[in-house]
């Protein structure tokens, strides 16, 4: 996203890009229960889904995002492929992701198409969704925490930035 982020630091655009790269990314998945299952996590969330929510900045400043997410499931809901579009006043991102899920583990790869970003994801499968961990490609210093919390048809996401100028970003989404 370019909000005022790309004009402030490219840094910290990267760091937004990549927690809501991931936020979307295990956003969308339905909680899962600690008995075995026979379908992934993500086997319900194929399709459309949007929302809006408020960045956080350090100086107290905040900031109106609308998102829309388009999520394609394979492998008997274990990986999730999906492609992500937010913009605000400041600006627009477009974040293309693969995540996949193994006993209980996420892990996956993302890259942000306008400002060429990339990096890595993992976490894992709560009982009330998921606990992700963001990181940048080697080097960089991006970093954000995660919780996703999953009912029906809606979603809730909650980001902490390890950032100098980002405190937070909370997403409401429904499917469409």
């Amino acid at each position: 996203m370019t909000f005022p982020l790309i004009t402030i630091r490219r840094g910290l655009a990267v760091t937004f890009v990549a927690a809501v790269t991931w936020g979307f990314a295990v956003v969308s998945a339905p909680a899962v229960d600690a008995a075995p299952q026979t379908v992934g996590p993500f086997a319900s969330i194929d399709g459309w889904w949007g929302g809006e929510g408020r960045l956080r900045f350090k100086d107290g400043k905040t900031e109106q995002v609308k998102c829309r997410a388009t999520y394609f499931v394979e492998e008997e809901g274990n990986v999730l492929k999906q492609t992500i579009r937010c913009a605000s006043g400041g600006g627009k991102i477009e974040l293309k992701s693969v995540v996949r899920h193994a006993d209980g583990k996420l892990s996956g790869d993302w890259k942000e198409e306008m400002y060429n970003i990339a990096g890595s994801l993992d976490g894992q499968v709560t009982p009330r969704g998921f606990r992700v961990s963001v990181k940048g490609t080697e080097g960089s210093t991006l970093s954000a925490n995660m919780d996703i919390i999953v009912k029906d048809k809606r979603q809730m996401v909650e980001i902490q930035f390890f950032s100098e100028t980002l405190v937070g970003l909370t997403l409401l989404l429904n499917k469409g």
